[in-house]
């Protein structure tokens, strides 16, 4: 079978397609006959050598779907590698069935970005029912998401906020009731101004940096900002713990990885969500496929921010 393989750490050269052997499932195991594979920033870190668990020679890729030997249509992770290829190995009990009005770009992006807006939401802001959300980066692949759940969710008052007019109009058709800048300059004022001259209650960042001290700025009394990311590469800043009691504040970090190994962390919000999509409820921002022997032009263009919504590689 064909597998996209690092044998060397770097950028898109080092990726490689290469015939390697049908992998055998162990006990509690099942082989997905992959149909595409999902793409994201973390697989850019494995082949840079900036992410840990990787053992070189590696097969990439930590999100597929496809077909068991039953014939059911699945989704499924593979924190371990080994997505980028015709075949992959997967725990039996970790495979969640597609509805077929659910299409395959839409089904990857239930995992990695799906749902990590819905534990954004339920368990690190334990968002209430009529409070205001703010959700930086609004039309990135969580963004978007966590806009339309904020509001599955009861949320009073939705703002997106986001760099560019044309990522503002999306997150608006979206379904935001406002849109504002995100340039942490005047931040707080903005958005003050579009929820109605007060303070959000929850403000989700994945930015770091000065939109995440922004971020700080703009929350009401007993407000809450979950940083789950750092996109802006200028850290997360220290925070000082006066402050957050001044404002009766609390400031949340948030990772997906261990949120998954909860009781109700995987299996229901994941089923729950991709029922969401195919009532039409949720909508997913699909981005670009590329074919599996074209992983590195996948690579080169995510990573010059070329790409937009849930980026895929087609297999079969």
């Amino acid at each position: 079978m064909r597998v996209v393989r690092i044998s060397r750490f770097g950028g898109p050269e080092v990726l490689e397609v290469v015939e390697a052997a049908d992998p055998v499932p162990g006990p509690g195991e099942v082989v997905v006959e992959v149909a595409a594979a999902g793409v994201n920033y973390a697989d850019l870190s494995r082949a840079a050598g900036s992410y840990g668990g990787v053992t070189l020679p590696f097969v990439l890729g930590s999100e597929v779907v496809g077909r068991t030997p039953d014939g059911r249509r699945v989704v499924a992770f593979t924190f371990a590698g080994g997505g980028f290829a015709e075949r992959a190995v997967v725990p039996a009990t970790e495979v969640v069935e597609i509805p077929e009005e659910v299409g395959d770009g839409e089904a990857l992006a239930m995992l990695v970005q799906g749902l990590t807006a819905w534990h954004l939401l339920r368990g690190s802001a334990r968002l209430g029912q009529g409070e205001s959300v703010v959700v930086n980066a609004a039309a990135g692949g969580v963004g978007s998401l966590a806009v339309q759940l904020a509001r599955e969710f009861g949320a009073g008052r939705v703002i997106a906020a986001a760099s560019t007019e044309e990522k503002r109009a999306l997150a608006l058709e979206l379904g935001a009731d406002a849109a504002v800048d995100s340039e942490p300059e005047g931040y707080s004022a903005r958005v003050r101004q579009a929820n109605q001259g007060r303070g959000a209650d929850v403000v989700l960042d994945a930015n770091g940096g000065a939109a995440l001290a922004a971020g700080l700025d703009a929350l009401a009394q007993f407000g809450r900002l979950v940083s789950y990311g750092n996109a802006s590469r200028q850290g997360r800043p220290p925070v000082d713990a006066e402050r957050l009691a001044e404002g009766n504040l609390t400031y949340a970090g948030f990772w997906l990885r261990p949120a998954l190994t909860l009781d109700d962390g995987f299996r229901r919000p994941l089923t729950a969500l991709l029922d969401l999509v195919a009532k039409g409820r949720l909508r997913v921002v699909t981005g670009a496929e590329y074919p599996l022997a074209d992983a590195g032009r996948a690579f080169a263009d995510i990573a010059a921010r070329r790409t937009t919504g849930k980026v895929v590689l087609r297999v079969r």
